[in-house]
């Protein structure tokens, strides 16, 4: 396969090497990044003759010189790496210059954004792809099968958990901004909910049980289980030993008593996502919808909730 011209919004944040290495693994190449905030050496690592632009409009009116060239000069992907209320507008920016979008969760903040784009894919004839690696996990994918091998027609119980821990800067930045990133519930927790949806079917009910700024909990009713979650970046709730490793962050799924824990390899699977976005597969529009509908409806349950 001919490697394909990238460019990357959002060069300095954190979840960026991820995209460039994912890049550079697939043997696919930067063009162009940006970013307002100039501690972008990772560059260096994959991509040191990447054109870089702290200004976005400068780097959009970069792409557009590219798109005017041959297709092989052209910038093929745009990668978005930027904060979760700016994903609309970027993914956006990306369509215009005849690149396909592939976009970090969540990819919008709000569900009728994404009718919008995809009237914008029809228009552009470009696809928007979306980072829902937890459905690349092979413990993941064998429990999937396994579930649709036993259906029994009753509803199954589970438990899932995810603790990851955030220091004070967290609840400081955008990410502490509801209206920026949609809340704890979708800024953590999206690809978690994706991942109940995937696996169990429709949403049917939600209720909340814990409401506070650095963590949440309740029950979800869904078309094969009974799910109750909890999700949580305090430090605090992390099983006993775990920062002593030097271990982060905790997720498992519990069903019927039996546990699926997958605290490691997560962080490894967005090669995985660019190979199969590369080959023509890949995650778009109709696969996210229903979990950014999910979590805007719990996160509206939140505001409408006096829990403390």
């Amino acid at each position: 396969m001919e490697p394909k011209n990238f460019a990357l919004i959002g060069a300095a944040g954190y979840i960026a090497p991820r995209h460039l290495k994912a890049i550079y693994d697939t043997g696919n190449k930067l063009l162009a990044a940006t970013d307002p905030n100039d501690s972008v050496g990772i560059l260096d690592r994959y991509f040191p003759d990447a054109n870089f632009f702290p200004e976005t409009e400068r780097f959009d009116r970069h792409l557009e010189k590219l798109r005017r060239l041959s297709d092989r000069d052209r910038v093929h992907y745009v990668s978005i790496c930027s904060p979760n209320y700016l994903h609309d507008a970027h993914v956006r920016l990306a369509l215009r210059v005849r690149a396909h979008a592939i976009c970090e969760k969540p990819l919008v903040v709000n569900p009728w954004n994404i009718d919008a784009l995809a009237d914008l894919e029809n228009e552009f004839d470009c696809k928007v792809y979306t980072v829902l690696q937890l459905r690349l996990v092979p413990a993941l994918i064998a429990l999937k099968t396994s579930l649709e091998q036993q259906q029994t027609g009753r509803k199954v119980q589970v438990d899932l958990k995810y603790v990851t821990r955030r220091g004070r800067w967290y609840h400081a930045s955008w990410k502490g901004d509801e209206a920026k990133s949609g809340g704890l519930v979708m800024n953590i927790g999206v690809h978690f909910f994706d991942l109940l949806l995937w696996l169990f079917g429709r949403h049917e009910r939600s209720e909340l049980f814990i409401k506070q700024r650095d963590k949440l909990a309740g029950v979800t009713e869904l078309e094969r289980a009974t799910v109750q979650w909890f999700l949580s970046v305090d430090k605090n709730d992390l099983p006993k030993g775990f920062l002593e490793q030097g271990k982060p962050a905790f997720r498992s799924l519990t069903i019927d008593g039996r546990e699926i824990e997958f605290s490691s390899g997560f962080s490894d699977l967005h090669t995985e996502v660019y190979r199969d976005i590369l080959i023509g597969r890949g995650f778009g529009l109709r696969d996210v919808k229903p979990s950014i509908d999910l979590v805007y409806q719990i996160r509206k349950a939140a505001e409408r909730s006096d829990i403390t």
